[in-house]
Parts: C-alpha cells; structure tokens; sequence
C-alpha cells in the first residue's frame, strides 16, 4: 500500500488552547514526530489577513519540510450564509483559493447538519439531498480550476452514514469530488466501520484513523468523557489501537483497494495529545506492516 501519513491539527487544539503551542509551530511539532504531511483542520489567522496567514503557514511548512495534506473547513448548504447557498457556495470558493495558497491538492467541507427540527419537523435526508448535490457540485467544478480535489466527511451525526455519502459521491458525478473517510466517526452512526469502508472504499481521497472506546447504551451512562452516539450508545475517544474501532480490519480493506494517499491521524482522547498521537501514530504503521 503506496500511503503517506499525516496528522490532523485538530489533534493538537487542547495544546493550541491552552498556550503550550501556537498553531504555526505544528508544522515543526509533526514533522518531529515522523509525519510526511500535517492538514489543517481549519486555520486561526486571528487579526492577521487570512490570505497572508495561509502563507506564513505554508512557509513555514516549507521550512520544516513537511507537506500540507489537506485543508478541513465547515460548511452548511442549508443554514450557512444565512441560508444563502449561493453566498454558502462563494464563501467556500473563497475556502478553496485558501488551500491553493496552503499549497494542497485537497480540501474537505461540510454539507449541513441537517435541518431544524423546530422550523421543518418533517424533513429529512431526503430533502437534503438536491441542495447538497448542487452546492458540492459548484464547489467542485470551481477547485477543479484550481487543481484541488474536494470532499465530505463521515461527519456531524446528518450525513454520517455510507449509504447517504455514497448518494452524494453518485449524485455529484464529478471525479473531482469524493469522500473523506474517518474509520471512527461511523460509529457516531452507530454503523460497523469495516462495513462502510468496504461500500465506500473506492471513492476514498484521503483517510482519518481514529478510535473509540465504546459502550453500550443498554448500559448506565458513563459521566465523564463520553458522548452519544445517534442511537444511544456511548464513545470516547481513544489512542489509535486502544480502543474497539476495527482500524486492522480498515486498513485491509484500503490495501485490497489499492489505496494510494494519505492516512491522518486524528486524535481527540482523554490522554496527553503529544503521547495520544505518537503511540497511535506507532500502532498505526504497525498495523500497515501486518
């Protein structure tokens, strides 16, 4: 299997939070811990011009010499923008100049959380569908100018599930778009991860390894650190290997794929996030070798 591993930002905000690191020392931090790429799960630019922010850090991921693997925004063609999808669609062609001055060929976005209960009680996925399809399909065809493929994640309880990413990867149709496939966050859908990936395995650009620990919700809640997943049950999240989401049996599935790109490493458990992401980031390529 032809991968490159990269780490998540996002792994590292609890160290961003609290002061112990700035965000543009992370490029030097990954490139420390053996990572090939770093992705940016959003970027901080604060007072600084976000356009200008963006090239400080891909400066500085020049100087260390690691790559930037892929850019991670939010997004809702529903409610963002102020429900404007046309502004939602130019705002996020905004996003995607940003990953070009990044200088990566990626760019991962929302689509929506689905739609309030309390104005459309009666709506659902179905209803989603048409709106996410074509502010996707804007969004696409204006990075494929720019030479930057784009992609939804399993991702924010709505649009979580295989079966509903696959209907927005086919009613897409353009080879420029796929999917970003987080080995963990099927179970926020309470769906097996092997499953998922064996259904969507080939419309993979870029993959999260994550894990869980799970609980039953049959089970009394646990009171600290844990969340519900959509069904009921209880995650927390865990150091690669460690916890119960089949992250062996996902990468067999990517190598029988012939997967070629990215592995990112995302850790948001309760441990050390310098210890949580090296032992994750160790288990992990010991499990590629398998």
């Amino acid at each position: 299997m032809n991968i490159k591993y990269s780490v998540s930002s996002y792994s590292f905000s609890r160290l961003v939070n609290e002061g112990k690191y700035k965000e543009i020392e992370l490029p030097a931090l990954a490139k420390e811990m053996g990572f090939d790429g770093i992705e940016f799960a959003e970027i901080h630019n604060g007072d600084i011009d976000k356009k200008e922010y963006a090239k400080m850090l891909r400066d500085e991921c020049e100087r260390v010499g690691i790559e930037v693997a892929n850019y991670a925004i939010g997004a809702d063609f529903i409610y963002g923008s102020d429900g404007d999808i046309e502004k939602e669609i130019e705002r996020l062609k905004g996003e995607v100049d940003i990953a070009e001055i990044l200088g990566c060929k990626t760019m991962r976005h929302d689509a929506t959380r689905g739609f309030d209960k309390n104005i459309h009680p009666q709506k659902g996925f179905p209803d989603a569908l048409p709106i996410v399809i074509k502010g996707c399909r804007a969004v696409t065809e204006y990075a494929k100018t720019k030479g930057i493929r784009t992609m939804v994640e399993n991702h924010g309880y709505f649009i979580q599930d295989s079966l509903r990413l696959e209907d927005i990867v086919c009613g897409v149709d353009n080879e420029n778009f796929g999917l970003l496939l987080d080995m963990g966050n099927f179970l926020c859908a309470d769906e097996d991860p092997e499953k998922a990936f064996g259904r969507l395995v080939s419309f993979a650009y870029m993959i999260h390894s994550k894990d869980f620990h799970v609980k039953s919700g049959n089970n009394i809640a646990p009171k600290n650190g844990f969340f519900t997943t959509r069904g009921g049950n209880f995650l927390r999240g865990a150091i690669i290997g460690h916890g119960d989401v089949p992250v062996l049996q996902c990468l067999n599935i990517l190598k029988n794929a012939n997967y070629s790109g990215y592995i990112t490493v995302e850790f948001e458990g309760m441990e050390d996030p310098i210890l949580g992401v090296k032992y994750g980031f160790e288990n992990l390529k010991y499990y590629a070798q398998l």
